[in-house]
């Protein structure tokens, strides 16, 4: 509901017990979920979320673009923990990240000098720019050696000549070496791709029930977010149906994430961030840290301009709340709750303007450690009056909160 990082790894984690597959319907690499279940801590960047409960199906959709790479990497650790690989399917619709998307990548940030997007540089946006210049190489060509390999020649030779007319001269590639790496790829992962549009459907044909993970954030979508400082597919609930081609009417109910305060990676407008020690604390006590790049995230305030947005947009039912146990120790807690230029109240459109100033309320904080509380009645007073205020500025009931980084520590609206 925010600009990424809210924990929903985590959530898909806790809930995934309850369904048969989890999917993912969007985003590649550059989106990092982390799990920490008995002590263990899980980064995942391709395979959804629910990967470490038994028995239940993952599947990487049609709207996702997957490097060959790290989807094996990936794969390889999941094995080293006894994971069952087999659980694992891939659209054959799905677009596959190359090494001169990942070139192209960072010769376009480093084009743009102080005006860098602060994207990962793992080649998403030209692969997805590739997708929809028609030249792009799905899972579905892995299985077709002879076109594959025509398609590949194509594709280096033109990025090949693009490197040789820009001034950084990026690294040209070998389209030979890369054909036979992606086939010894190919042999690897064949077993792992499906027909994505026969998957979905014969398993909701079989009653089967689905999880449906996104990547990124609402303020991250391309069309939808803080656009140029966005990410390059559309990452708001609606583009499940896209990325995993289903119809709007097989959704049963939308559920956000939500941080109890924000954070935002990169570069782009946050109007509640903290630059302040308050900001470094929030940073601190939350591991505020890029999962995919490591970078330091910026941190600031609940942003309730933000989350009504994201409600309007994704057709949120409810949310859940995460983190909140950072907030412990805290003597007050600001909200955001309005945008404001001059007289003049303003919106999400507003974003980036010099001349926009923000409302705060403040909260009153508690002191007491939360990480123990199973239910949101079991939080201190000044706590759940926080998560009370939350629920009615957004206008959706709060199924509940995560208060510690396990998969336990979970506070449920009701015990």
């Amino acid at each position: 509901m925010q600009w990424g990082d809210e924990g929903k790894g985590r959530v898909v984690d806790m809930m995934a017990r309850d369904v048969n597959i989890v999917a993912r319907f969007g985003g590649g690499d550059n989106a990092g979920h982390t799990l920490v279940v008995d002590g263990l801590k899980l980064a995942l960047r391709i395979v959804p979320s629910g990967v470490l409960v038994p028995g239940v199906e993952m599947f990487i959709g049609s709207g996702t673009v997957v490097s060959l790479s790290s989807l094996i990497e990936e794969l390889d650790k999941l094995q080293a923990l006894g994971v069952d690989l087999s659980r694992i399917k891939i659209s054959d619709r799905a677009n596959i990240v190359f090494p001169y998307h990942i070139l192209a990548d960072r010769a376009g940030e480093q084009a743009r000098g102080s005006g860098a997007i602060g994207t990962t540089g793992r080649g998403i946006g030209p692969a997805y720019v590739d997708k929809v210049g028609r030249q792009g190489i799905t899972f579905g060509d892995l299985r077709r050696p002879e076109a594959l390999a025509e398609k590949l020649r194509f594709n280096v030779a033109s990025r090949n000549v693009a490197s040789r007319n820009v001034a950084s001269r990026a690294a040209e590639l070998d389209a030979e070496d890369l054909i036979t790496q992606t086939l010894a790829f190919a042999q690897r992962l064949d077993p792992h791709i499906v027909d994505g549009v026969a998957y979905v459907h014969d398993a909701l044909a079989k009653g089967k029930r689905f999880l449906v993970e996104g990547a990124q954030a609402t303020m991250l979508d391309v069309g939808f977010g803080t656009y140029p400082f966005v990410t390059s597919s559309h990452t708001i609930a609606g583009a499940a149906t896209i990325g995993l081609g289903i119809g709007p009417k097989a959704i049963g109910r939308v559920i956000g994430i939500a941080k109890a305060y924000c954070s935002r990676v990169g570069a782009g407008p946050f109007p509640s961030e903290l630059h302040d020690e308050l900001g470094e604390r929030l940073r601190r006590e939350g591991g505020e840290y890029g999962t995919v790049t490591g970078r330091p995230r910026r941190c600031g305030w609940f942003d309730a301009v933000v989350g009504r947005y994201a409600v309007q947009v994704n057709g949120l039912d409810s949310v859940i709340l995460t983190k909140l146990d950072v907030l412990s120790g805290l003597d007050r807690i600001g909200v955001v709750t309005e945008y404001r230029q001059g007289e003049r109240e303003a919106g999400i459109s507003a974003l980036g303007d010099p001349s926009l100033e923000v409302k705060i309320e403040w909260f009153e904080g508690w002191k007491t450690d939360i990480s123990g509380a199973r239910s949101l009645a079991e939080l201190p007073p000044a706590a759940r009056r926080y998560v009370e205020a939350l629920e009615k500025m957004l206008g959706i009931p709060v199924d509940g909160a995560s208060v510690g980084a396990e998969r336990a520590q979970y506070a449920a609206a009701s015990p």
